[in-house]
């Protein structure tokens, strides 16, 4: 096969060895190292696809997204095949990135996604209907896998209440990689189970005004903690019971196959590296799974601060005998 006049071959002996080398580098984190190699290699072999691919690839690791679309569209440029290269995804991460909407539009279409309609006035591809996905924030640090709506194949709305730890806010968008690490499961009522990827976090996209609160309730029942969150809902904003919703586990067990809730019976999930008996983000039981209910709850709220205290009073004005909350606090 003739490209631009050159023969494709394979690459040389030369050029794997720079090319694994450099793969190699970036896993230290040596990503200077490893663009001198692929740039070797990209000069040894500019007729090869992958040369470009992985530059653009570097680019990603880097956050370069100016070097990682010129790089990418190098790549697609030799491509053989017409759909569903890889090359094309990395494309149109950077071009979401840089909100370079027309190229993004095409990548997507390139892969063989369809992109409805013409999107926003900008250009911007909406209505992708792609449905929920967890993602994992800060992933190199304090990793925190939470629920969000993907708007298109690179970007998820967190709709979570991520804890302060890991600096993002609900309503935020992050930018976010292909290739899913793990699965969350849910169960539906008719036993139906639902498998959601986890993706990981890139960078953040667009922030959120919205701060985070936490505050200890005394909520005497369920009913009374869904009634806070299902305020909260209704002003447009929202509330989480960080005592029944978080799990802390080690890196092998949040990049697996996992259920979203805690299991069943008197037993903690085996993946729950918690403590378990404590309310707050360190160790929890719910109702589900065989436990008494604790009326103490720590709960996230994403709210306002003009708004946070009177959704709080409304809520205890409506049941003041089973509900109570104090030591509000902004934390992120």
């Amino acid at each position: 096969m003739r490209i631009f006049g050159k023969v494709r071959h394979r690459p040389s002996a030369s050029w794997r060895q720079a090319t694994d080398r450099a793969f190699t580098l970036i896993g230290d984190g040596r990503y200077e190292d490893a663009g001198a190699l692929l740039t070797r290699a990209a000069d040894m072999e500019p007729w090869l696809s992958e040369s470009w691919f992985n530059l653009a690839l570097l680019h990603k690791f880097r956050h370069d997204w100016e070097q990682a679309r010129a790089a990418g569209l190098r790549a697609v440029a030799l491509l053989d095949r017409e759909t569903g290269a890889p090359d094309w995804w990395n494309v149109g991460i950077a071009a979401t990135a840089l909100q370079d909407w027309p190229l993004a539009r095409r990548a997507w279409q390139a892969y063989g996604l369809k992109v409805p309609g013409e999107g926003s006035p900008t250009g911007e591809p909406l209505g992708m209907a792609l449905g929920s996905a967890a993602v994992r924030l800060s992933p190199e640090g304090e990793a925190e896998v939470v629920w969000g709506r993907r708007l298109d194949p690179a970007r998820i709305e967190v709709l979570s209440i991520p804890l302060p730890s890991s600096g993002r806010r609900w309503g935020e968008v992050v930018l976010h990689d292909g290739v899913p690490h793990g699965e969350r499961t849910t169960t539906a009522v008719g036993g139906e189970t639902r498998a959601f990827p986890v993706f990981d976090e890139i960078e953040l996209w667009a922030p959120s005004p919205v701060p985070t609160w936490v505050v200890l309730l005394e909520a005497a029942s369920e009913a009374d903690r869904d009634a806070l969150e299902q305020l909260a809902a209704d002003a447009g904003f929202a509330a989480e019971d960080w005592s029944s919703s978080v799990r802390l586990l080690c890196r092998t067990c949040s990049e697996s196959r996992m259920p979203s809730d805690e299991g069943d019976g008197e037993h903690l999930d085996p993946h729950d590296h918690s403590e378990p008996g404590h309310p707050g983000p360190l160790g929890h039981r719910t109702a589900g799974s065989g436990s008494l209910w604790v009326p103490e709850r720590e709960c996230g709220i994403a709210a306002p601060a003009a708004l946070v205290r009177g959704l709080l009073d409304g809520w205890v004005a409506d049941s003041p005998d089973t509900r109570e909350w104090r030591d509000l606090e902004e934390v992120c």
